[in-house]
């Protein structure tokens, strides 16, 4: 397709007034080539190809920026599940993530993507010590995030893996317990995890994608919001789902001219656009805020699960008219610390764990940047992401958590995390345990629905 002046003086003028941004460029890249029997020897590979491929993608990328007027909130890398790499190697797995959160810096990129692991099915004994080392790693990086694939619809839930979860998040936490719990807001646990998705903390660059390959993120809960709140009060909801998806169109539009000039300057292949609806702290740039808009007092209360259905299904029907590179997750996020409408009302009693939950059912990710009572087990955590796990696995889809038990604090205090982090109110849990079935282990089988050969 070809770009009119009118559409980009279109975008241009959302970019001003509505919060619109890219999100993130994300530079996807493999590092198979980068195996050894020696961590040590990896680490050296993986951060020099690092520091090559990716020398020039955040002056590029800022040059496009200014030169469209379009704003790039974040430069970012997705590399190959780090525990591909780590399989029969001798040495400390933290090693390798030091070294490429270092290449990270010294390129300029804001997060780095990638500590990850496939164990769905099962887990080898080198998965088993990568696994081990992802508390250490997270605390003593900067960029660096991780990811663990514990379901599919295909393999059922790896329930040992899902209770290992629940503790690497606890010993995380605690590392940075100074910083309330930072480390936790790079980590997160997927069922159905996505290879080419460019968003963070999840990011990875699957074994079945290119060499490299430029993805794109874009947002813009803001321009949406801004849409619904000055429609007719009394607009057919069909009419205001039309709405939302003409804004999906233009908005794709923009993300996809971003990414392909990118990956022309940088000489990388086009991979996708991810449409997913991400939200920062700044208020009007918000997913409650939209719901909300449609003709709610508070996001979460009774028909904001039907709302956020509406909202996903309009935007992904825009994406997917304006766009043939349409990937990753592309629906809606609904991170309660980077949402100001989500921290209001979650301090107001409207939003629980259980409506998060629900909401999941229609969106991307439910039960994210999540702050609960330090207190809370490991069994507690692991039992809430099994509850999320079940969504994606029965339902063919991704669902992920990232959540964050606070050292030292209780339901009612707030965490201040910075940036488009953001802070979190600490929500309740039950207060009923879950133990006992999480000590089980084993595997939750597959679906019947599963068997579709």
């Amino acid at each position: 397709m070809e770009y009119t002046q009118a559409e980009i003086l279109q975008t241009v003028a959302m970019t001003e007034m509505e919060h619109l941004d890219v999100r993130t460029v994300t530079l996807g890249l493999s590092l198979l080539d980068c195996s050894s029997d020696s961590i040590s020897t990896i680490a050296q590979k993986a951060g020099e190809k690092i520091r090559r491929a990716a020398s020039r993608l955040v002056q590029t990328v800022d040059e496009i920026g200014n030169e469209f007027g379009i704003r790039i909130a974040n430069k970012r890398i997705s590399i190959t599940p780090v525990s591909l790499l780590t399989e029969g190697a001798k040495g400390d797995p933290v090693e390798l993530a030091r070294a490429i959160d270092d290449a990270a810096g010294a390129v300029g990129i804001d997060f780095i993507g990638g500590y990850s692991a496939l164990v769905q099915k099962g887990t080898t004994p080198s998965e088993k010590l990568f696994l081990d080392s992802i508390p250490e790693a997270l605390s003593s990086t900067e960029r660096l995030c991780s990811s663990v694939n514990a379901a599919t619809t295909r393999a059922g839930i790896n329930m040992d893996v899902v209770a290992q979860i629940g503790r690497i998040i606890k010993d995380a936490a605690e590392r940075t317990r100074d910083q309330g719990g930072l480390a936790c807001a790079k980590f997160v646990c997927f069922a159905n995890a996505v290879e080419d998705n460019p968003f963070m903390a999840g990011a990875f660059h699957g074994v079945s994608e290119a060499e490299s390959v430029i993805n794109v993120g874009v947002s813009g809960p803001g321009v949406v919001h801004y849409a619904v709140r000055h429609a007719d009060r009394s607009l057919p909801l069909q009419e205001l789902a039309e709405t939302i998806k003409k804004l999906s169109f233009k908005l794709s539009r923009a993300g996809e001219l971003v990414g392909r000039e990118a990956a022309r300057r940088l000489g990388f292949p086009f991979g996708i656009i991810d449409l997913s609806l991400a939200p920062t702290p700044v208020r009007g740039d918000s997913v409650a805020n939209i719901i909300e808009a449609m003709g709610f007092e508070r996001a979460g209360t009774h028909g904001t699960t039907a709302a956020l259905a509406l909202l996903t299904d309009a935007v992904k029907k825009g994406g997917a008219m304006a766009s043939g590179s349409v990937g990753g997750m592309s629906g809606a996020f609904i991170p309660v610390s980077e949402d100001a409408g989500m921290i209001e009302a979650a301090q107001v009693g409207a939003l629980s764990l259980e409506k998060l939950e629900a909401w999941t059912s229609v969106c991307s990710v439910g039960i994210d940047m999540v702050a609960v009572p330090g207190s809370t087990s490991a069994e507690t955590i692991a039992a809430i992401i099994a509850d999320e796990m079940a969504i994606g696995v029965m339902n063919n889809k991704t669902t992920a958590v990232r959540i964050i038990p606070v050292p030292g604090r209780d339901v009612g205090e707030v965490v201040e995390f910075g940036g488009l982090l953001g802070s979190a109110p600490i929500m309740a849990v039950s207060a009923f345990s879950s133990a006992e079935f999480i000590r089980r282990g084993g595997h939750i089988p597959a679906p019947i629905h599963s068997l579709r050969n």
